[in-house]
Parts: structure tokens; sequence; C-alpha cells
């Protein structure tokens, strides 16, 4: 059913229940995003995406359209809100992008630089996770997960659809496991999908480090904001 919002003042036709996330995107309207994969269910873990719709601030990866809704995307107080998530991201983990396998190509890297952010104004915590390398082709830097649940919702065994990744524990003690002996079932290709799927360094291919030179990295090429409009990423 074909149903008309307001984003930022500007009438959109869409249909009803399309993610809103999606609509924007859709009408060069760019919202960015850490734990939403277009088309895939999202629990709205990271709040990167956090806009204003009919007066309260919601994620909007888990808020459908319907007809009427009243949204605001580049309100100043949401914008700073999303910035101070992303900046606080930065602080709960060990993000050195200079040294990370995933620079250029990191998401985590690139919404950094869409909301303009230049240094965290929170103290850095530096978890001490260890790494886990048990897994013949993955191997997991642990103290970069941003917790986005990705990986865990949609990284699962093809026979059985039990996930392969989990998170254990809760607050400060929280982390990333890895089921080995499903892991080690996955070909070289959803390997590399997996990897792909991580926003950020976390799930790395045992194997595979700066294969692509500096200029020619995923974000380099386009950036997210781009890639986003253009619906050739999450």
């Amino acid at each position: 059913m074909s149903i008309t919002i307001t984003i930022d003042g500007r009438k959109i036709e869409t249909e009803e229940g399309c993610a809103l996330i999606d609509v924007a995107a859709d009408n060069g309207i760019y919202i960015p995003s850490l734990c939403y994969t277009r088309g895939k269910p999202c629990l709205g873990t990271c709040r990167v995406c956090s806009t204003r719709v009919n007066g309260n601030v919601v994620a909007s990866c888990t808020v459908t359209a319907q007809d009427g809704m009243m949204v605001e995307v580049d309100e100043p107080e949401v914008a700073e809100m999303r910035k101070l998530l992303v900046e606080a991201l930065f602080s709960e983990g060990h993000h050195n992008c200079p040294s990370c396998e995933k620079s250029g190509r990191c998401e985590l890297q690139a919404v950094a630089y869409e909301v303009e952010m230049t240094a965290s104004p929170f103290p850095y915590r530096f978890p001490k996770r260890e790494r886990n390398v048990e897994a013949d082709h993955i191997f997991l830097e642990r103290d970069r997960c941003i917790f986005c649940q990705r990986c865990v919702e949609q990284v699962r065994d093809e026979e059985t659809g039990q996930a392969i990744f989990a998170i254990h524990g809760r607050g400060t003690t929280a982390q990333i496991e890895i089921d080995v002996e499903l892991a080690n079932k996955l070909s070289l290709e959803q390997v590399h999908e997996a990897a792909a799927l991580c926003p950020v360094g976390c799930i790395l291919e045992k194997g595979v480090g700066f294969d692509d030179p500096m200029g020619k990295r995923k974000f380099d090429v386009k950036s997210l904001r781009k890639r986003v409009l253009e619906g050739e990423t999450s």
C-alpha cells in the first residue's frame, strides 16, 4: 500500500512496512548504521541510525514506514547524539585504524568520517579480551568487537541453522565467541563473507592482511554515504 511520510520537511511516497532507513536511502537521505544490513531483520543494537520519529528518538533500522510519519534526520540534537554514539564505540574498544587490517574497509571508521568525528571525548577503556585463534580459517580480534550482532544473526550452519557466533557475558565482561567445530565447516568463500559482514576488524580471515593497497580499499574508492545511497552496502 502506497503511503506518504515526511523526512526533514520533504514529502516522500513509499510502501507501508518498509524499513525507514531503507526508505531514506532510496530517496537520497543518508542515515548511518553499523548493525543493519539491508533486507535483514535488525536488533537495533548500535543505535547509530537514531532519528526523531513523531517526536521520539528511535533506531530507524527497527521502525517501518507508516502513513503520515514525521521524521527528522538532520535535526541538530539527534545528529549530535549519533556522533556521541560513534565516539563512545571508539572509546570502548581498541580501534587503532592505521595498524588495523580492516582500515579503509571498516564501517566504524567510515561512519566516524561521515559524522565528522575527530577524537572521542570519552575515557578510553582499552579492554583486555584475549583473541581467539582456534578455528582453521578465522581468528577473532575480540577487543575490536562493537557487539553489533550481525554475525550472530546472519552466519549460521547450513545444515542445522545453528549460530556460529555468539555474545557471552554482559556489560564489561561481554565478548564474542565462536563455535569452532561449526566454523571449520565453512567454505573459504563463506569465511570471506563472514569477515566482510563484520563492520570492524574483529572477524578476520587467517592468512589475509593488507590485501588492498591504500587508495584502492573499499571506502577509499567511494565514501560510505555514496555506497549506502546507491544501495551498494548496508
